[in-house]
């Protein structure tokens, strides 16, 4: 039994033993852990001029620590083992969210620019001066019937546009008695008889413009109208005459217009006192008497008697010229003298 008990007693002995010395032990590592000495000073020895020898790289694997266990003793506990990690830095705050900038005004709408001052329109330079009318301005609007002012005299008038049949006994008989007379052409006519307008010209007559092709002016246009009196005024012209300004309307058809229109163009219209009709030749019932029993019955001052120099289209006569030798003697055993249509331009 007492060895029982001295054997259990050595156990307990032998246990607290080692609980002390364990103790010892863990005082022991604290003491050295916060005690150990600071590494030597630098040796105040200058270098020589050997070159500084480089360091060893370190080994692999982690590196020993500057105060090791002492021998025998149990291992001293390193900062990293006595000293807690540092918490992880917590992740930054997210950056508050801003209100959305408001939008950008739009920029006022320019103003409309001021209205530029209204400049007063540049005037149109003065239009030139028409020149003058180449007749007596009293004469503008009117188809002449009779020469104003006139004594006794009295105008022989021919008209020209169908042929020229009768010209060669007209400009005989003229020549003959010493009477000028004015003749009126067409464009088409002096056209196909140059030789004939420089006959007329040559026997010391007048010429006038009856335009070109014979038309109806009422019925034409301003500009149709300066269109036969320019192409009729070219073509007599070309044949060496010219008709400025007398014209005569075809068919004697004309109103306020269209002499207002022939006047614009620098013409004169000059209309007839009397018309002969010996144009209807006497297939109408006419004769050579009749032509100078009309002229006398007429008579007067100033007289416009119409005629013609182409012969009758159905019966071929030219009974204007076979009445001129009759007519002329008896207006002259009337008291009266002869005169071109010059005389209405003073």
């Amino acid at each position: 039994m007492w060895a029982i008990f001295r054997g259990e007693r050595g156990r307990w002995i032998a246990a607290a033993a080692a609980v002390l010395l364990l103790a010892g032990t863990v005082v022991l590592a604290v003491v050295f852990s916060s005690g150990t000495p600071s590494a030597a000073p630098a040796s105040s020895t200058p270098a020589t001029d050997s070159p500084p020898v480089s360091p060893a790289p370190a080994a692999d694997g982690p590196a020993s620590p500057a105060a090791s266990s002492p021998p025998g003793g149990p291992p001293v506990p390193t900062a990293s083992d006595t000293v807690p990690a540092a918490p992880a830095p917590a992740p930054p705050a997210p950056a508050p969210e801003l209100p959305a900038p408001p939008a950008p005004e739009p920029p006022p709408a320019p103003a409309p620019p001021a209205p530029a001052p209204e400049l007063p329109a540049p005037s149109a330079p003065p239009a030139p001066e028409a020149p003058p009318p180449p007749f007596p301005s009293a004469l503008a609007g009117r188809d002449l019937e009779v020469i104003p002012g006139a004594g006794a005299v009295v105008a022989l008038t021919f008209d020209a546009g169908a042929n020229s049949a009768g010209l060669p006994s007209v400009l005989q008989i003229l020549a003959a008695t010493g009477v000028r007379s004015t003749f009126f052409l067409t464009g088409n006519w002096a056209a196909a008889n140059p030789a004939g307008v420089a006959a007329i010209v040559a026997g010391g007559h007048r010429l006038g413009n009856h335009s070109m092709t014979h038309p109806g002016f009422t019925g034409l246009t301003d500009a149709a109208i300066g269109q036969q009196l320019s192409g009729a005024e070219h073509a007599i012209r070309a044949a060496g005459g010219d008709p400025r300004p007398l014209f005569r309307f075809p068919l004697g058809e004309r109103d306020s217009r269209t002499i207002a229109t022939v006047n614009a163009r620098g013409y004169l219209p000059v209309r007839w006192t009397v018309d002969t009709l010996g144009w209807k030749g006497s297939s109408g019932g006419i004769t050579a008497q009749i032509v100078a029993d009309r002229v006398l019955a007429g008579l007067q001052p100033g007289e416009i008697v119409l005629m013609h120099i182409g012969s009758n289209p159905d019966d071929g006569t030219t009974l204007d010229a076979d009445a001129l030798p009759g007519t002329i003697g008896r207006i002259r055993q009337a008291g009266y003298a002869f005169t071109t249509l010059d005389a209405l331009l003073g």
